[in-house]
C-alpha cells in the first residue's frame, strides 16, 4: 500500500492533504469531521489586525461590514459566542487540545508590533506553526513595490526573531517577480510556502448601485498558476512548497506533486462536496501511486518540475506559442463546428 506520509515546515504529517484555513476550521465540529475523514493538518481561520483592533468597540455594529472580505473566511469572527481576540487564543488553544494532528495558526496583520505581538500569543497557545496570510492590496501609489516587499520581509524576520515554531507566508501571484521575492523569503529564513493567496474581489450590484461581496468559491482550473509556480520553485528553495487554489481531487494533489509541491491545501472542494471528500482525495492518491508503482510520495515529487523536466517552455509562454505555431489545426476544427 502507498505510503502517504508527508513533511511540512518540519512537521510530520500523516499524508499531504492540509485542510485550509476558512471558516470550516473555525467550528469544532468541521475540525473533528476533517480529521475523521483523513486530513494531515489543518490551518485555523485567520486572526485579521481588524479583529484585533476592533475589541475597543461594539462589535455588533461593525461585524457585518467586514464580512466576506478575504477568501479564506465568510466571517473575520470565528464562530464562537464572543469573537475578541483573546476568544480566539481560547479557541485555537481548544482546537489544538481536540485534534491528534498538527493545527497551525493564521495570522493576517498590518502594523508590524501588530503581527509580533500577536505571533507570539499564537504560538502560546501551542499550535506546531504559523502562516503569515498576506492578504494585501496596496492602494497608495507612492508606495513603490520594493518598499512593499521589503516591509513584508522585515516583518516576517521581526517575527521569527521573537518566535520558535516555524513560520510560513501565504503570498499572493501579483508580485513583479514573484520568484525573487520567494528566494527573498526563504534566505530570511522562512520554512514554507503556500503558493497562493486567493483573493477575492468586489463586485458592483447593478441594481442597488452599490458594492457586493460574494462568496466565491475556486475551481480546478485554478490549480494552473500554483502549478506553475510551484515548478519552477521546486529544488530551488530550503522551505517547504504548499500548492492551494483548485485543489478540489486527488488527481490535484497528484498534480501539484508531480510539480513539486510537498503538501497540498484544500478549502473550496469541502465546501462544494463536503469534508467527507477528504477520505476520497486521500483514496484516490493512494490508488493512483499503487496503479503507477510509487511507494512513497517522494518516489514522483517534482518529477516535472522546471528542472527535472525536458519541456522546459511549459513553464514559460507554452501555451501561447504553442498555439500559435499550430493555429491551423485550430481553424480546421473550428470549421467543423
Amino acid at each position: 500500500m502507498a505510503d502517504l506520509r508527508a513533511e511540512y515546515l518540519g512537521i510530520s504529517l500523516k499524508n499531504p492533504l492540509i485542510a485550509g484555513a476558512s471558516s470550516l476550521t473555525s467550528n469544532m465540529g468541521s475540525i473533528k469531521k476533517l480529521e475523521d475523514e483523513g486530513v494531515g493538518a489543518l490551518v485555523i481561520s485567520s486572526l485579521f489586525e481588524e479583529t484585533i483592533q476592533l475589541q475597543s468597540y461594539k462589535m455588533e455594529q461593525d461585524m457585518s461590514y467586514f464580512d466576506n472580505l478575504d477568501a479564506e473566511i465568510s466571517n473575520i469572527f470565528p464562530d464562537i459566542e464572543h469573537a475578541g481576540p483573546e476568544e480566539h487564543l481560547m479557541w485555537v488553544r481548544k482546537a489544538v487540545e481536540a485534534v491528534d494532528i498538527p493545527v497551525i495558526a493564521s495570522l493576517n496583520c498590518i502594523d508590524t508590533a501588530t503581527w509580533v505581538e500577536w505571533a507570539q500569543k499564537l504560538e502560546e497557545t501551542g499550535v506546531q506553526g504559523l502562516e503569515l496570510n498576506f492578504f494585501a492590496v496596496p492602494v497608495d501609489p507612492a508606495e513603490s513595490a520594493q518598499e512593499n516587499e521589503q516591509y513584508q520581509i522585515d516583518t516576517v524576520a521581526a517575527i521569527m526573531d521573537k518566535v520558535k515554531i516555524p513560520v510560513s507566508v501565504k503570498l499572493s501571484p501579483f508580485y513583479t517577480s514573484p520568484l525573487n521575492v520567494v528566494r527573498r523569503f526563504d534566505e530570511a529564513g522562512v520554512a514554507g510556502f503556500v503558493i497562493f493567496n486567493r483573493l477575492w474581489h468586489p463586485e458592483i450590484d447593478v441594481d442597488s448601485e452599490k458594492m457586493s461581496f460574494p462568496f466565491h468559491l475556486s475551481s480546478p482550473e485554478d490549480l494552473g498558476l500554483p502549478i506553475r509556480y510551484v515548478g519552477m520553485l521546486a529544488g530551488t528553495v530550503k522551505g517547504s512548497l504548499c500548492a492551494t487554489n483548485g485543489v478540489h481531487a486527488g488527481a490535484d494533489a497528484v498534480r501539484a506533486i508531480l510539480a513539486g509541491a510537498d503538501v497540498v491545501q484544500a478549502v473550496s472542494t469541502f465546501y462544494r462536496n463536503g469534508v467527507q471528500n477528504a477520505k476520497k482525495m486521500l483514496s484516490d492518491v493512494e490508488s493512483w501511486m499503487d496503479r503507477k508503482g510509487y511507494s512513497s510520495l517522494d518516489d514522483f515529487r517534482g518529477k516535472l518540475c522546471y528542472t527535472n523536466t525536458k519541456e522546459k517552455w511549459t513553464f514559460k509562454r507554452a501555451q501561447y506559442v504553442r498555439h500559435l505555431l499550430n493555429s491551423e489545426q485550430y481553424i480546421k476544427r473550428s470549421s467543423a463546428l
